[in-house]
């Protein structure tokens, strides 16, 4: 008889347990607290004492949120709980995983979705999301330079006159 055990930490490995709570959008920052105290009361009730608890506005189609990328490369860290797998990433979260968990460190997820449908749409939705706000960014971005091209063409205008009468005055 074989018998396979995993074995989350290295023996005498202290657990570092970190809470990641983040939301979307600054509307849902009361979202965020609430999120944070529920994963706070989710490790107390395992037994894990909590070292910080990091909240974060971002997108989860967004790869460089700041706060989450300094979590993720603090070697410190053996255990990030999060509430949801989309609340880390939309994308790639077997990647991030598989890679703590070379590192010795794993993710919590305390609720996994049971309907893989569920998982689609929102990925779905999220990249629908984000494509339109980049199109719409992008529409912000040539009506703001164009602003801009007109705001110094009118200040070179204004300016021709004045140099006109300077060297006037200069003769």
């Amino acid at each position: 008889m074989i018998i396979t055990e995993e074995i989350s930490e290295q023996p005498g490995q202290e657990r570092i347990v970190v809470v990641y709570a983040r939301v979307s959008a600054n509307e849902n920052r009361p979202n965020l607290d609430a999120q944070a105290e529920r994963l706070c009361a989710y490790c107390g009730a395992k037994g894990w004492k909590v070292v910080k608890v990091v909240k974060e506005v971002g997108s989860g189609v967004n790869d460089g949120r700041k706060k989450l990328l300094a979590l993720l490369a603090d070697p410190t860290v053996t255990v990030i709980v999060v509430e949801h797998k989309d609340r880390l990433t939309r994308f790639g979260f077997k990647y991030i995983e598989t890679l703590l968990a070379m590192q010795g460190r794993s993710i919590e997820v305390v609720n996994v979705t049971e309907n893989p449908i569920e998982d689609i749409i929102a990925d779905f939705v999220s990249i629908l999301y984000s494509f339109c706000a980049r199109l719409y960014g992008q529409r912000r971005a040539k009506r703001k330079t164009e602003k801009i091209v007109q705001d110094l063409n009118v200040q070179v205008e204004q300016k021709k006159p004045q140099e006109v009468g300077e060297e006037r005055a200069a003769s």
